[in-house]
């Protein structure tokens, strides 16, 4: 029969293990101190793809934010009379020249 000790230790191995797979997984390295970092990933992509990417990232983030105040400001009671009153000037663009009265 195997001891308690023994199944203890079995434990810490496979638990010691799992946490070395998944640092391995995650690109932690350890240094000869032990000091542990993120490994370099080389993964094909220049340094201007990855500013253009952040950059359009920052565009997009703007472009939410405008959408954002329209979507928001559209409902006001503002943005109603607003539209009633653009409503209004286009209903009179559409009537035709002003007509002259005939003389009484």
């Amino acid at each position: 029969m195997i001891s308690s000790w023994a199944i203890v230790a079995i434990i810490a191995i496979v638990v010691w293990g799992a946490v070395q797979y998944a640092k391995a997984r995650a690109g932690i390295i350890s240094d000869e101190n032990g000091n542990e970092r993120l490994a370099p990933r080389d993964d094909g992509r220049s340094l201007a793809e990855i500013d253009a990417a952040r950059r359009e990232v920052t565009e997009l983030r703007e472009r939410v934010k405008v959408l954002e105040r329209i979507v928001t400001d559209s409902n006001g009671g503002d943005a109603r009379e607003q539209a009633r009153i653009s409503a209004e000037i286009e209903a009179l663009r559409g009537l035709p020249a002003s007509r002259k009265e005939p003389s009484e």
